[in-house]
């Protein structure tokens, strides 16, 4: 799902995330993931349905690196692919293994910083992709299991500007 006209200046609040992963992907569309001074306004994400989804990493159960996808809901699944670190929003009820990987979002704060973690990237694509995004908020496999709704180094925050979401085939 990705948000394809960020300008009409709707609040968008942090959406409730007990549910599953098909109905809260939209809804973090145009929130705004922030680590430290460097925020990613959301404008791409993907949904994963753990037990009932063979692409989640938990649809085979519980181990050490997916064990964060089957905790409380709103908290940061953090993974390695490719050599990027990749993070998913954890949705849904306990134990059940609900994931939404941000794949892509705009730097609305803090360019600085994710200039210099992107070296010799235009603006318009420093959290484009999900390791690009990673990258640019400074987001690592340290960060797995992080609260995104207590004030800590990893939040999620209400955001703006949403006008339209499409929803469409998964990427992966």
């Amino acid at each position: 799902m990705s948000n394809v006209n960020p300008s009409g200046g709707i609040p968008v609040p942090v959406p409730d995330l007990s549910g599953p992963a098909r109905l809260v992907a939209p809804a973090l569309i145009g929130c705004v993931l922030r680590v430290g001074e460097v925020a990613v306004r959301i404008v791409e994400v993907e949904a994963y349905e753990g037990p009932d989804d063979p692409a989640s990493h938990a649809w085979r159960g519980r181990t050490a690196r997916n064990a964060t996808m089957f905790g409380p809901a709103g908290h940061l699944y953090v993974y390695q692919m490719h050599g990027h670190a990749c993070c998913n929003v954890v949705c849904g009820p306990a134990g059940t293994p609900h994931g939404i990987l941000i794949r892509g979002g705009d730097v609305v704060a803090g360019l600085e910083e994710a200039r210099s973690r992107r070296p010799g990237v235009v603006d318009a694509h420093l959290a484009r992709g999900p390791g690009n995004l990673t990258r640019a908020l400074g987001i690592t496999r340290a960060d797995d299991g992080a609260s995104l709704l207590a004030a800590g180094r990893v939040r999620l925050q209400p955001g703006s500007d949403v006008v339209e979401v499409q929803a469409g085939p998964r990427v992966n």
